[in-house]
């Protein structure tokens, strides 16, 4: 079926730009187009006349949802679907999402910066009522309520640069810090350290325990043990045997993520001695591994939970800025898997 073509319509006009000719927020223009009930009449009533005189049409989607007909929408941006973590994450947004009567849209930037601003714009033109979003760097600018049409964000596993908006960690630091401490208690001297890249808020703060611990400890950081890369299983297997390979080679390895824990594990399992391993995250079926293995486990849904909390009620009250932006720390425990444990009865 073919329709005849409408009228040309005129270039999209933002929130943006109806913000600043009013002087107000673009989160306020947003709250006086869906109608909310809080805003009030004066305000709600010039903000519409602006809307008329400048032609800006919401599209469909956000007609459906001021009048209940479609579910509300957030998005989930994050750097790698590969990684277990994202799925769990994932997991205890759309929990709280599935109570209110939300769906969630994931997407993934691989890493790549110029593919999340893609995304965010998308979802902001799409009328998403909100984002959380794992950042694939540090310039953060376009995740501000100027870059999103007014559709608050919230951060997971990184904190904001340069912008003012909630977000949920995880005690990168401590869990770290902690795992590298029982290794020296087992009377680990030479500890080697398969990290991410300094740039990554997570790879900063995990090198930065496990650089603490060996300090507190009278250690001398060898920078020979160390290795940054992006969480990859070869690279982190291939980094993993130029280690074991050396004179003095490490006799324990700390791993900054999932993905290097299991590279580390597949170069550790053909070592003609012993290396015992701790890892950040947990990964499935660690128990049943048939070498020595640490993990500084977190409740990874949890970060997801309370992303979304924080974001439907920064959707539910845009300009309640009473406690300011806020940080909520997910913590962390280290445990461990024996080699040996006796099968149950």
């Amino acid at each position: 079926m073919t329709t005849a073509p409408g009228p040309k319509q005129p270039d999209r006009v933002t929130m943006r730009e109806i913000a600043a000719r009013l002087g107000v927020s673009a989160m306020t223009v947003s709250r006086a187009i869906r109608g909310d009930a809080g805003l009030s009449p004066a305000t709600r009533e010039r903000v519409m006349q602006a809307v008329d005189e400048v032609g800006y049409r919401p599209n469909d989607l956000a007609r459906r949802l001021r009048t209940g007909e479609a579910h509300e929408l957030v998005g989930l941006i994050v750097t790698n679907l590969a990684n277990p973590f994202y799925a769990q994450l994932a997991v205890g947004i759309e929990e709280i999402a599935a109570a209110r009567g939300a769906g969630l849209v994931v997407a993934s930037t691989d890493g790549d910066l110029a593919r999340e601003r893609d995304l965010v714009r998308d979802m902001a033109g799409r009328r998403f009522a909100g984002l959380v979003v794992v950042p694939a760097g540090n310039d953060h600018g376009h995740l501000s309520p100027e870059g999103t049409d007014g559709a608050p964000v919230v951060l997971a596993a990184t904190p904001p640069r340069g912008i003012d908006t909630d977000c949920v960690l995880v005690d990168d630091f401590g869990g770290t810090y902690e795992a590298c401490r029982i290794l020296i208690s087992r009377g680990h001297e030479r500890i080697g350290f398969l990290g991410l890249p300094a740039s990554l808020w997570t790879g900063s703060e995990r090198y930065r325990g496990y650089a603490a611990a060996l300090e507190d400890a009278g250690l001398v950081l060898d920078e020979r043990y160390v290795s940054r890369h992006r969480g990859d299983i070869q690279l982190a297997a291939a980094a993993t045997r130029k280690l074991l390979a050396l004179p003095d080679p490490p006799t324990a390895l700390i791993t900054a993520n999932n993905r290097n824990t299991i590279g580390a594990l597949r170069a550790v399992r053909r070592s003609p001695v012993p290396v015992a391993l701790a890892g950040f995250d947990d990964i499935e079926l660690a128990d049943l591994l048939q070498l020595p293995l640490s993990v500084v486990s977190y409740d990874a849904a949890e970060v997801g939970r309370q992303a979304a909390r924080l974001l439907f009620g920064r959707i539910d009250e845009p300009d309640d800025r009473r406690a300011g932006s806020q940080r909520v720390v997910i913590p962390t425990r280290v445990v461990d898997h024996p080699q040996d444990e006796d099968p149950e009865p």
